[in-house]
């Protein structure tokens, strides 16, 4: 049953409508409360992060190119070294053995091309008695035609000092033939046994390792009397003063990325101190697995103290304005900031982590709102 109070109003019809204007007074009071900033003109820089790897320039692996046993390394990790200086010894008989032969077959073949006993002398003994009978037997036979010609003694006669004749003939050719043949495969063996021992004197040599580079060691992998192939590293070998920044960048922000930019570094190892580089090579090859690429870049005051592997951060700077209209990036969302007047749409520009260029769509005297979801 309805109750009316002395008014004639019921009561219970104005609890919603003052409740309804209650909430509408918290609403605004919350609107109001919410702070607002205005764009701010400051300096700008926006950068690419990268992770970063500090290795010694022409860093490389040392193998072995011929299989053996680790006789000693001459060096030790820590030691300088220069080009040509001999870092570890290898032993293997096998070559020494390779070697010994092939003297004896080069000095076989040097006998049998030019010595004493020489093939080529007995042909050229051969050559000779084929040339008298080749000359005697065309003296009788020319005699005999110019009496056959004359009419003087038999045709069966002519005919055998004419057959006689052409045999010593083709004889004598099918010897001075074997002579350049034989002598052409001699002088072909001298060379072989010439250049087979060349190559075990050159592989005698390979088991000793040299250094390809003035650098530092900075790791041997082998101890002496263990099994050395040419699959496995011996060393590592790099600069000893010049270190490479090597830094992988995301291959969305590659493209942003140019040579000579600065590079500003930090590495685990030095903690706060903050180092300056630039960017002096770009590889352009990308990693696959990670999708990255690598760019490399070079101290401008190097650490004084430097080791491979050091890890850290990098940011390459790939662009700065010195005053700009800027707003938080919080503020900004799809290119949209809600202001008093209600969402505008804006033009952004150059950003960093922490702010947004506004190039257009509000100025410095604008009002904007955080959002308070996406």
């Amino acid at each position: 049953m309805s109750q009316i109070n002395k008014y004639g109003y019921n009561p219970l019809i104005r609890i919603p409508s003052v409740w309804l204007l209650l909430v509408l007074i918290v609403s605004n009071s919350c609107q109001n409360k919410r702070e607002a900033i205005q764009p701010e003109y400051r300096e700008l820089t926006e950068s690419v992060y990268a992770s970063v790897i500090v290795q010694p320039d022409s860093l490389y692996q040392v193998y072995a190119i011929v299989s053996g046993i680790l006789d000693k390394n001459l060096i030790e990790e820590g030691d300088p070294v220069v080009k040509g200086q001999n870092i570890i010894q290898v032993i293997n008989n096998t070559p020494k053995l390779n070697t010994e032969n092939a003297k004896l077959q080069l000095q076989l073949a040097q006998e049998n091309y030019s010595g004493r006993a020489a093939i080529l002398n007995s042909i050229e003994d051969e050559i000779l008695s084929a040339t008298l009978k080749y000359k005697n037997d065309s003296t009788t036979f020319f005699r005999q035609k110019n009496l056959w010609n004359q009419q003087i003694g038999s045709k069966a006669e002519y005919d055998a000092k004419k057959l006689n004749y052409e045999l010593s003939k083709n004889n004598l050719q099918l010897i001075r033939s074997r002579y350049q043949r034989t002598q052409s495969e001699l002088l072909t063996a001298l060379k072989q046994a010439k250049n087979n021992l060349a190559t075990t004197q050159i592989a005698s040599e390979d088991f000793t390792i040299s250094s390809k580079i003035n650098g530092n060691v900075y790791a041997l992998y082998k101890e002496p009397g263990e099994i050395v192939n040419t699959m496995e590293p011996l060393a590592t070998l790099g600069s000893k003063n010049r270190f490479i920044i090597e830094m992988l960048v995301d291959e969305v922000d590659i493209v942003k990325v140019n040579v000579n930019q600065l590079v500003i570094i930090t590495l685990d190892a030095y903690g706060d101190q903050v180092f300056k580089g630039r960017v002096y090579r770009i590889l352009p090859k990308k990693d696959e697995q990670n999708q990255t690429f690598t760019v490399e870049a070079l101290f401008d005051h190097q650490p004084t103290k430097l080791y491979p592997g050091l890890s850290g951060e990098a940011n390459i700077i790939i662009a700065k304005k010195d005053s700009v209209l800027t707003l938080p990036i919080s503020y900004v969302r799809n290119n949209q900031v809600e202001t008093e007047s209600g969402i505008k749409d804006v033009e952004t520009g150059m950003q960093n982590m922490e702010f947004v260029e506004i190039i257009s769509g509000i100025n410095a005297n604008t009002k904007v709102y955080e959002p308070d979801e996406l």
